[in-house]
């Protein structure tokens, strides 16, 4: 941490406050290691703004102008990402990713339709799906000496003809992938041989040990008018609790469609988050380095400790996020494996089958706290592996 920033780490005294989802829906002997939020202090230029907004007043905020103020400075990021010659109106604000998520399943497809997602997935996708009557079409990513990879006969093998939609996370949560550029291609193809509309999430874009981003949408001109993406700086700036997003296309049909599907239930951010927002992008570039040097040494801590003291755990490390996708069925408690942990090491991760049918024995940590809690943490994994040897 640079010496002019603020301590970026917190302790547990502080961490475990009244708000805290992620660290009071456990007991407190136990370690949280699971919803994806970091145990940081934020950028001090958002707690800032926030202060000095406060003191204008918290009136309506002027959400039917054509783009917010937010647009500009995304716009900016966006083009450093490959999306570039967006349109008016082309950003659309959201309270964040997930309804996003909702909307475009609501929006791009009708009931009975099929979508394919690429499993292990964020629980949202599978939910948005199912919730409104859509067949998810799940394609098992494998998970090889490589790392994860994207297993293209079982896409092609998902495909119905009832299917509509691919929605593709990139980077890719709960494994860490970056997809590279000859894979998103390849994926472009694959939507246009298939006449599929794609909502990608990119929330954590910026998350990435790999370097600059490529946007998905980028790699193929063809993609403009089929393609929406999903954004928001929750996990970039630990700011969960500050719900917003954006949803980009250079098709307003696409974006009209969902903002008609969700109307008069979808809401907006708050003048808060749109603040908070425009601190961020502005302002928190310096902050930011210092979390992904954080983050860095955080996954080399965990993987050179894993491979030393359980080697029979399978587990690649993220090439962006700060989850690491755990195989942990080799060991005798794989079908309850998350139970076991939070009962015999007092350490919450989340569940490998919420992200997709077959993924007991699998468990995603989030390494996005102190090397002190995390190396407890490990400690305690490691001591009640023992108890059961493997």
């Amino acid at each position: 941490m640079k010496a002019d920033l603020p301590a970026l780490l917190l302790s547990e005294a502080s961490l475990r406050h009244s708000g805290s989802t992620k660290w009071l829906k456990f007991p407190g002997d136990v370690l949280p290691l699971w919803v994806a939020d970091m145990d940081y202090a934020v950028a001090p230029a958002i707690t800032a703004a926030l202060h000095a907004r406060l003191s204008d007043g918290l009136g309506y905020f002027q959400y039917h102008q054509p783009e917010p103020d937010v647009a500009a400075l995304l716009r900016d990021k966006l083009s450093s990402q490959g999306v570039t010659d967006l349109p008016e109106g082309s950003i659309r604000t959201l309270p964040g990713v997930v309804p996003g998520l909702y909307a475009s399943v609501l929006g791009l497809t009708s009931p009975g339709d099929d979508v394919i997602s690429m499993t292990p997935i964020y629980p949202p996708f599978m939910s948005a799906i199912a919730d409104h009557g859509r067949g998810l079409r799940a394609a098992d990513l494998v998970h090889g000496p490589d790392g994860w990879q994207i297993d293209w006969a079982a896409l092609e093998a998902a495909v119905t003809p009832a299917t509509r939609l691919l929605m593709l996370c990139h980077p890719h949560n709960p494994t860490g992938r970056v997809w590279t550029r000859t894979e998103l291609e390849r994926l472009a193809d694959f939507a246009l041989k298939h006449d599929l509309y794609v909502v990608c999430d990119e929330l954590h874009a910026d998350l990435s040990f790999q370097g600059p981003h490529v946007a998905f949408v980028s790699v193929n001109p063809a993609l403009r008018e089929r393609t929406v993406t999903l954004t928001g700086p929750c996990k970039t700036y630990n700011t969960a609790g500050l719900g917003i997003g954006a949803a980009v296309s250079h098709s307003a049909a696409l974006l009209d469609r969902m903002a008609k599907a969700t109307a008069g239930v979808m809401g907006g951010p708050s003048v808060m988050s749109m603040t908070m927002w425009v601190a961020a992008l502005s302002s928190g570039a310096e902050w930011l380095a210092a979390v992904m040097e954080q983050l860095a040494f955080n996954r080399d801590l965990l993987t050179e400790r894993l491979r030393a003291e359980l080697p029979w755990v399978r587990y690649t490390p993220p090439e962006a996020t700060y989850l690491a996708f755990l195989d942990l069925r080799a060991h005798p408690h794989a079908h309850d494996i998350q139970a076991f942990l939070l009962s015999e090491a007092k350490v919450a991760l989340n569940d490998g089958p919420t992200f997709g049918a077959g993924y007991e024995g699998f468990v995603r940590l989030n390494f996005a706290t102190s090397p002190e809690i995390l190396n407890e943490a490990i400690d305690r994994i490691v001591r009640a592996c023992a108890s059961v040897p493997v």
